[in-house]
């Protein structure tokens, strides 16, 4: 596999799903936003997985976008990574990340979800503090509130001082078998 098919291969399963229509692209489009604050156009997109034929070479801005989207420097340190064995290969998985103190501002919101069919929003309040603004199939309910400083996407969310009405703070973990997935609303 050549380091274009692997990175093609990479972001496929970050997001769980094969790309193979012009919504797949346009989904990755919006989480590359969400995630870099950065546009890449749908049909650079469609060009880069082979969609659209028209024998253009990606740019290297855009290798650069999509390994940052894997949680990567740049194009150069994904190659670099690639060029390893296996088993010394660092893994993007941890990488995708969203560093609360670093990347929210107060008032920022997000929706988390995580199987089996788990939705909870949250706002941030500054200082590593979210409260639930509404809540699906969780124990979680609007207005409790908690702490948490990185949320890592596919692997569990440890919450802690979580505070549920008149109950002792306590610390929870969201999708603990199938990890959480967060998008900002």
């Amino acid at each position: 596999m050549n380091t274009h098919e692997q990175l093609r291969s990479e972001i496929e399963k970050a997001l769980k799903r094969k790309l193979c229509t012009p919504k797949d692209f346009d989904m990755l489009r919006e989480r590359i936003y969400a995630r870099l604050h950065v546009y890449v156009s749908r049909t650079t997109l469609m060009r880069y997985w082979g969609y659209i034929e028209e024998g253009v070479s990606p740019r290297k801005g855009t290798l650069d976008i999509l390994t940052q989207f894997l949680g990567y420097e740049d194009w150069d340190a994904f190659c670099k990574n690639s060029s390893l064995p296996k088993e010394q290969q660092s893994s993007p998985i941890l990488s995708r990340r969203l560093s609360v103190a670093k990347e929210l501002v107060c008032g920022d919101r997000l929706r988390l979800t995580w199987q089996p069919d788990r939705v909870c929003d949250i706002e941030y309040l500054g200082k590593l503090q979210f409260r639930v603004t509404a809540s699906q199939n969780t124990r979680l309910h609007e207005g409790d509130t908690f702490e948490c400083s990185l949320i890592i996407e596919g692997e569990p969310l440890y919450l802690d001082n979580l505070q549920q009405g008149n109950h002792h703070a306590t610390a929870y973990v969201c999708g603990k078998k199938s990890g959480v997935f967060y998008e900002y609303t």
